[in-house]
């Protein structure tokens, strides 16, 4: 962004609209379900492919992005979607959201500003898991890849959150654990804030140059002020 000065959060200069809306990732932002989606891409993997070790690292380069995506990079059965949906589904009250989520989110939304969620789930999963760990009224909108022409690292994601907003892509950040992520924001117009408190690949994350690096929920704080009513 070019009104979008420093990378650590503790510098950020912004020039120009005040930020008034965030759009968030989910896994690896919002929610720790790292292992959850280790375990359900094990068993896909072994019923739809056979024996032989699950390439879960490979996959995991790719979160992010929308699940048949990531088949179609690695060359992997779509089939592996449906046993991968029904044990996320199983598995999901493994999942929780990660330290000091819900007082940012509560602390955001008294300060006024639009909160929705961008993810390369499923909507219905993704506001499924939400509403299980009781944070989905926090929330806007929560869109899935599934509900856009064109997933991550396309800007369609964030695009469609900020139209049902009614935000402008200057007075917006997109906050992401992945490049997937910091690709659809910049591609969207919009500031993107690299999230690295989740089990990402920091060096990957920074040398992408996003425009702020946060280290803990905590910091998107001091980004946000209160929102001006007229």
């Amino acid at each position: 962004m070019s009104n979008t000065l420093g990378t650590e959060a503790g510098v950020l200069a912004h020039e120009g609209p005040a930020l008034r809306a965030v759009v968030f990732d989910l896994d690896g932002v919002l929610v720790d379900s790292f292992e959850v989606m280790r375990q359900a891409f094990t068993v896909a993997y072994a019923e739809v492919v056979g024996p032989g070790e699950p390439p879960f690292r490979e996959y995991n380069r790719h979160l992010g992005r929308y699940f048949p995506d990531i088949m179609r990079i690695m060359g992997l059965p779509l089939e592996m979607e449906e046993p991968f949906v029904r044990e996320s589904y199983r598995l999901a009250h493994q999942v929780q959201l990660f330290p000091g989520v819900v007082p940012l989110l509560r602390e955001l939304r008294d300060r006024g500003l639009k909160l929705s969620v961008a993810t390369g789930k499923s909507g219905p999963r993704a506001r499924s898991l939400l509403d299980q760990l009781g944070v989905l009224p926090l929330f806007d909108h929560v869109i899935g890849s599934d509900e856009v022409a064109r997933p991550k690292p396309a800007p369609d994601i964030v695009l469609r959150a900020l139209d049902l907003m009614e935000a402008g892509t200057e007075e917006a950040m997109m906050i992401g654990d992945a490049l997937t992520d910091l690709a659809s924001a910049r591609s969207a117009g919009v500031t993107a804030v690299a999230a690295l408190w989740g089990e990402t690949a920091e060096e990957e994350m920074l040398a992408a140059k996003p425009d702020v690096v946060l280290r803990a929920p905590a910091e998107l704080l001091g980004l946000c002020p209160p929102v001006l009513t007229h």
